[in-house]
């Protein structure tokens, strides 16, 4: 296990969280407090400049009281044991919580950290320059017709503890992300890109490229000089597990964000236990998953993380939820309750969300095609909870024809469609899924760092 390098105020603040807990809870039956600190570091790396930048750090206290229909909370910066004590008094003044009892939790207690091979607080930042720099050169001159390419390098350190009557928790989770660019230009000034990601809630082990993905990266980009505009209609699809994972993220991760039931603002609110797939879908949302970027040990609202079946068998089954949605919609709690930082308050907020492996081979699945696409790449995706729309638009995609991938490129390519009948129109899944990583934003705001992803899936759908 990896050690979990707390920062000092917060470790001295620890033992004591227990005395402030059982104060609040003489008013308040239910009281907790989270500690969190966060912090992290970008590096960049072209052919023009190198930039080494702080991601701005947030460190504080948040105390959370009860009464079963409202939360009450109060945010401290930082943590100090007196003004902590004074924050959790004055929360539960004057407010009444006597018609409230809260519910019973099994305890749970344990400290948590990623486990790593190489810690990146371990590392100097000239180490981690010398990293991007040295992947840098190796990409560069692989071509004539490469004019920049980029290396962006971020981590994100995240330390928590989390308080309650039944609770004693720490975690130190560790995410890494490294994106990798390459621009090339054509003959008659056309210019292109494309990129690679490596990432996880890892160490720096999980961040190396081999020659050949380089040099697959670079022939991508210089296919793409070449790519048409595809002929809107509709089209046998095989997608790929990034594309799969944002149909996923856009259809069945917002719109099931339970809060947004009780804003009324979500329609899969009602189709609960009916299908909206192929028996085929299946979806889940798993902050356990082992090195996901949206992996987490606990939630911010001290539920311990563990997947929740979203979809099953093409049947919706539930949402996720925090502690305040769970509540009002008198629905089990999901372990989803999560915050930007401690100045923000916690919302049902999606983690690794994907798609679940069938049985299917992609050559068996590219052999059922005699004239389709293979979408490889996704770079945006928007949804309507409310109206259920959903639009993903792919970098790029390669045609199908007699079952397998040529070398004609179509980019962009834009998928559309109502969201049931986008995924009951998918006929085959396959054995074999990863993830992307990500940021998600709660609208414009309230970002935290997620993943989506899953298998091959065979579908049918409107492109343009």
């Amino acid at each position: 296990m990896t050690d979990m390098k707390m920062p000092a105020a917060m470790a001295e603040l620890r033992p004591g969280l227990g005395e402030i807990v059982s104060q609040g809870q003489e008013i308040a039956p239910y009281f907790a407090a989270l500690l969190s600190s966060r912090h992290g570091l970008r590096i960049v790396v072209d052919n023009r400049e190198e930039r080494v930048t702080e991601i701005p750090p947030s460190a504080g206290t948040v105390l959370s009281a009860f009464d079963g229909a409202t939360i009450y909370e109060r945010a401290v910066g930082g943590f100090g044991r007196v003004d902590v004590g004074r924050a959790a008094r004055e929360l539960v003044q004057g407010v009444s919580f006597e018609k409230y009892t809260a519910h019973d939790e099994p305890e749970r207690r344990g400290d948590f950290a990623t486990p790593m091979q190489i810690d990146p607080l371990e590392l100097s930042v000239q180490e981690k320059l010398d990293r991007c720099r040295a992947l840098h050169q190796r990409v560069k001159g692989r071509d004539a017709r490469i004019v920049n390419a980029q290396m962006s390098y971020t981590e994100r350190n995240e330390h928590s503890v989390f308080a309650s009557r039944s609770a004693d928790l720490a975690q130190r989770v560790q995410r890494v992300h490294l994106f990798m660019v390459v621009i090339v230009a054509g003959p008659d000034g056309d210019v292109r890109y494309d990129w690679e990601i490596k990432s996880g809630s890892a160490g720096w082990e999980v961040l190396t490229f081999s020659d050949d993905e380089i040099q697959k990266l670079v022939d991508s980009t210089l296919s793409l000089l070449s790519a048409e505009r595809i002929e809107p209609g509709e089209y046998k699809v095989i997608t790929a597990p990034g594309v799969s994972g944002t149909i996923c993220h856009e259809s069945f991760g917002h719109g099931v964000e339970t809060d947004m039931f009780l804003k009324e603002r979500a329609k899969a609110a009602h189709f609960i236990d009916k299908t909206v797939g192929s028996a085929l879908v299946n979806i889940a949302d798993d902050p356990s998953r082992a090195g996901g970027f949206g992996s987490y040990f606990f939630d911010d609202e001290g539920r311990m993380a563990s997947p929740t079946q979203i979809v099953e068998n093409g049947v919706f089954r539930r949402g996720i939820t925090d502690l305040y949605s769970a509540t009002a919609l008198k629905i089990p709690r999901s372990a989803n309750g999560r915050r930007q930082d401690y100045s923000r308050k916690a919302y049902a907020r999606m983690s690794n969300t994907y798609f679940e492996a069938g049985t299917s081979s992609l050559n068996d699945m590219l052999a059922s095609v005699d004239h389709g696409v293979y979408l490889d790449k996704w770079s945006s995706g928007m949804e309507d909870p409310q109206g259920w729309g959903i639009q993903v638009t792919c970098h790029y995609g390669h045609e199908i024809k007699g079952g397998r991938i040529t070398e004609r490129v179509f980019a962009p390519v834009g998928i559309s469609g109502y969201v049931p009948d986008v995924l009951q129109s998918i006929s085959a899944v396959s054995n074999e899924m990863w993830l992307d990583a990500g940021n998600c934003g709660k609208g414009h705001k309230e970002t935290v760092q997620v993943a989506s992803g899953g298998p091959h899936l065979l579908l049918t759908a409107r492109l343009g």
